[in-house]
Order: C-alpha cells, then sequence, then structure tokens
C-alpha cells in the first residue's frame, strides 16, 4: 500500500520567485462507514461487531469528558488528544478576556509505533499539468524518503543518497520545483 500524493502545477503570482510550481497536496481517499470499520474490527478481534460499537461509544464519552475538562488522553494504538486554543496576545492584562481566542482546536499526537508505520509507508506521485493530465508518476523506493516535520533539516544541506530514492514512470521529464521555504 502506498500513500498517494497529487503535484499539481500552479501559476503563482505571489512572492518572491513567481512563475509555474508543482503544488503537492494528498489524493484524498473517499470516507469509510462507521459500520464497516466496527465490522472489520469484530472480524480481526473475535468480538462482535455490537459489542465493539458500545466500547467505542463509551470510550469516546470518556475521551471527551477528560479532554475538555484539560486532560490529554491517551486512545490506545494511535496516539494521544487533547484540546487546545489559538488566540491573539495583548500587552495589558485589563484586556485578556475569552473574545482573543481565535480558534478552539483538537491536537493529536501520533504514536511512535504510528509515526514509524507512516515513515515506512511508500509514497506514490501523480504528477499533473493545469489541466489534470498525467506528467508522470513517481514511487518512493525506500522508507527513508521522507523527512520527519518534527525534525528540522540544516540549511544549504541535501538529502543523503538513501534519501529521495524512487522510480519515475511516464510522462515527460519535467523536474518537480520543490518548496525552498520562500
Amino acid at each position: 500500500m502506498a500513500i498517494k500524493v497529487i503535484a499539481q502545477r500552479r501559476e503563482l503570482k505571489i512572492g518572491n520567485k513567481p512563475g509555474k510550481r508543482f503544488i503537492m497536496r494528498p489524493d484524498l481517499y473517499s470516507g469509510i462507514a462507521e459500520k464497516k470499520v466496527f465490522r472489520d474490527a469484530a472480524t480481526r478481534s473475535g468480538i462482535s461487531a455490537g459489542v465493539i460499537k458500545a466500547a467505542w461509544d463509551a470510550a469516546g464519552e470518556v475521551i471527551r469528558t477528560w479532554a475538555t475538562e484539560g486532560h490529554s488522553v491517551p486512545l490506545p494504538g494511535l496516539g494521544t488528544m487533547r484540546f487546545g486554543v489559538r488566540s491573539k496576545a495583548v500587552e495589558n492584562l485589563e484586556n485578556v478576556k475569552t473574545g482573543l481566542i481565535t480558534t478552539r482546536r483538537i491536537v493529536f499526537t501520533p504514536s511512535v509505533d504510528v509515526k514509524d508505520e507512516l515513515k515506512n509507508t511508500a509514497i506514490q506521485i501523480t504528477c499533473l499539468d493545469e489541466e489534470g493530465n498525467v506528467l508522470k508518476r513517481v514511487t518512493s523506493g525506500d522508507s527513508g524518503d521522507v523527512e520527519d516535520p518534527d525534525q528540522p533539516t540544516t540549511p544549504g544541506t541535501s538529502p543523503s543518497p538513501s534519501q529521495g530514492g524512487g522510480s519515475v514512470s511516464g510522462g515527460d521529464n519535467d523536474p518537480i520545483d520543490e518548496p525552498n521555504g520562500d
């Protein structure tokens, strides 16, 4: 199995390097019905789908309650979740108020196992022109060619030969412009 990504050529008109660039985005899959999740879990565990659904519903209530009380809640086999906020900053104590909060959000931190699974999953990129025509496909060939966003790279360094590997097929050989942080 591979994670599918689309790299589509777009005209960029802002920034200090305007021009055509390939912009990457995940190729989103359709949603999976809740019923199918319970049925698959029942098959894998030998527990009835009804019992799994009841346990899942109870766990959801507990997670929601603890998270809204300010706890970081473990999601067994997945990671942890907590609620967070984004807000405007003010200089004076008198100006601190709930109206400064701009967004309430959910913060999910994956477990090491989930991060490793993602790191070891192949990436398949389909390169498209502006009209959506396929130019080429690129598939990663090893588990070390996707950077960990939690580990910043040193400016001016390039990936080692073991990174960035993979295979290319189809279409012409136009290079994919990589973002340079501009």
